[in-house]
């Protein structure tokens, strides 16, 4: 079944980019900007400085990391296999070869970093797995408010859910500066990123992706990735401005002020309201869009709804589970969840672990949002001449073997910039999976799709700070692992359909028999086909 027509037709007469959509479009990504500041802050806030032992013979009148003569420190302190001083033992006795672990008495390196939850707890050594555990928590505050919030918008509406987590990620990120117990910290974090990192970014990117016509949901989706990689550049600003750590948070935390205005000036999804046979609010929202857009609406639609044949069930509701119900739409699903596990597991795989690469942190970091706007150039420029599919397998393929290669080649400059062409590629391919994700759901389910996905995605940021301790066993294991995970994503993908150009499904139907069939190897087959038809016709009029 086709798109519902009226609703096509009166989505059609607001245009695709007008200063209604432009003006409600800024106002959703401020969500991405603040989603890219809460979802770094971590970095900053719970850094892992440079750390030894504390030899109480030479540090007693010196809190001095190196004490200016590393040679000293070695005969206290042995190396480990990369020739480095080791942070968590020392010798029983000065140049002897018995060791001991550090017993919680560490000397810290503040050159970078001059207050860290990690100096305060001392989360370093048998305690490495509680900082680990912290972003996890994080992730696992975001995976479900991906879930529950996304459904929830698909219930009661994307702008109350918007409004609501703007003003939640407020409070659980100015609270949290102010805690000093570890596990209540973690429960705070929780919260903190349910509402900062999901419940306004997921529904926020929506109500964009509703709004705009087809010709400009992959400038506006990219608009979104754009304004997160600049939350992430702020991340390091700060963190290099403001060395206290509390203080810090709280500045975080403050810039979700920014949204306290949006419920007066945000206007619920005219699609959705329309699904939701709200027809009356709908086309009520979209003369004052039409008419900001310097034109004037046409049509009768209340009465044209009520003529409508298409059936609307009385009083239901869609959720998640909707996703699974029927077969075409279940496997699309799983592909897309995996896709989006893979993308989150390159791209935090990558941002969290900046301490292993040589260099300032803060300019690291910084370095690392400004990376991803080369492929989110190559995702504007390319995204609408060779598709969504292709474009995303290619770039995601790139970043997992960006990843590969750096696991075998020696620490340096060259694993920086190998790093950096792998934020570049999987920043784009990321960025094309939120648009595609968008246009290949019905919009009755469209936020629990993006919620579903988010979910995956924040599964694999949720255990991305746990596949980073494997570097314990051998430091190549992570990046081998990000990089296979992201390879066999890149084949998958092939197998979604293309939405180029394509209508949006509106119901369960469409959903279900949108790109029926539709295959990259599909695709590939056609056009060779084409092409030695093309070469037959040509052979034949020589």
């Amino acid at each position: 079944m086709d798109a519902d027509p009226l609703l096509e037709n009166l989505m059609g007469q607001l245009g695709d980019f007008g200063n209604y959509q432009r003006r409600q479009h800024l106002l959703h990504i401020l969500s991405s900007f603040l989603a890219g500041i809460h979802m770094l802050s971590l970095t900053f806030i719970a850094p892992t400085p440079n750390h030894r032992c504390f030899i109480e013979s030479l540090d007693n009148n010196s809190s001095s990391y190196d004490l200016g003569n590393s040679s000293i420190l070695s005969s206290y302190i042995p190396l480990n296999k990369d020739g480095d001083l080791d942070s968590c033992l020392k010798y029983v006795y000065a140049d002897t070869n018995e060791t001991a672990t550090c017993n919680g008495n560490y000397v810290f390196d503040t050159s970078y970093y001059k207050s860290s939850r990690v100096i305060e707890w001392g989360l370093v050594c048998g305690e490495r797995w509680k900082r680990a555990l912290l972003q996890s928590v994080y992730m696992f505050g975001v995976l479900n408010g991906a879930v529950f919030l996304g459904s929830l918008a698909d219930t009661f509406g994307r702008k109350p859910i918007f409004y609501f987590s703007g003003i939640l990620q407020l409070v659980f990120g100015v609270a949290s500066a102010f805690v000093s117990n570890y596990y209540v910290y973690a429960v705070l974090l929780f919260f903190y990123g349910a509402f900062g990192s999901s419940g306004s970014y997921v529904t926020g990117f929506v109500l964009s992706m509703e709004l705009v016509g087809p010709s400009k949901r992959t400038l506006c989706g990219t608009a979104f990735s754009i304004s997160f990689a600049v939350g992430v550049m702020v991340v390091a600003f700060w963190a290099w401005l403001i060395p206290n750590v509390e203080l810090l948070q709280v500045v975080y935390g403050l810039h979700s002020l920014v949204l306290i205005g949006h419920w007066w000036l945000v206007d619920e999804s005219i699609r959705w309201l329309w699904g939701q046979g709200r027809v009356k609010e709908a086309v009520a929202i979209a003369k004052k869009a039409v008419e900001m857009n310097g034109k004037h609406l046409i049509n009768n639609y209340h009465d044209g709804r009520a003529a409508t044949n298409r059936v609307r069930e009385e009083e239901e509701s869609y959720g998640v589970m909707d996703l699974f119900r029927t077969p075409n739409l279940r496997c699309r699903t799983l592909n897309v969840a995996y896709n989006w596990f893979a993308n989150s597991l390159v791209y935090y795989g990558l941002s969290f672990n900046i301490g292993t690469l040589p260099g300032n942190p803060f300019f690291i970091l910084f370095l690392n949002g400004l990376a991803e706007f080369p492929g989110y150039f190559i995702v504007i420029v390319l995204s609408d001449r060779t598709g969504r599919r292709s474009l995303s397998s290619l770039l995601l393929f790139l970043g997992g073997l960006s990843c590969v290669v750096i696991a075998f080649i020696p620490r340096g400059s060259i694993v920086t910039a190998i790093a950096m062409l792998a934020k570049i590629a999987v920043a784009g391919s990321f960025a094309i999976i939120y648009n595609f994700t968008a246009e290949l759901y019905p919009t009755v389910i469209r936020n629990s799709a993006v919620g579903i996905s988010a979910m995956a995605a924040r599964t694999s940021g949720m255990i991305t700070p746990q596949i980073i301790l494997l570097d314990s066993i051998g430091r190549e294991i992570p990046t081998i692992i990000f990089g296979c995970v992201a390879i066999v994503a890149a084949f998958l993908a092939l197998f979604l359909p293309e939405t180029l150009n394509k209508e949006m499904p509106q119901t369960l139907e469409d959903g279900e028999n949108f790109g029926r069939g539709d295959t990259g190897f599909r695709t590939l087959s056609r056009a060779i086909s084409r092409r030695r038809y093309r070469e037959a016709g040509t052979r034949l009029h020589r």
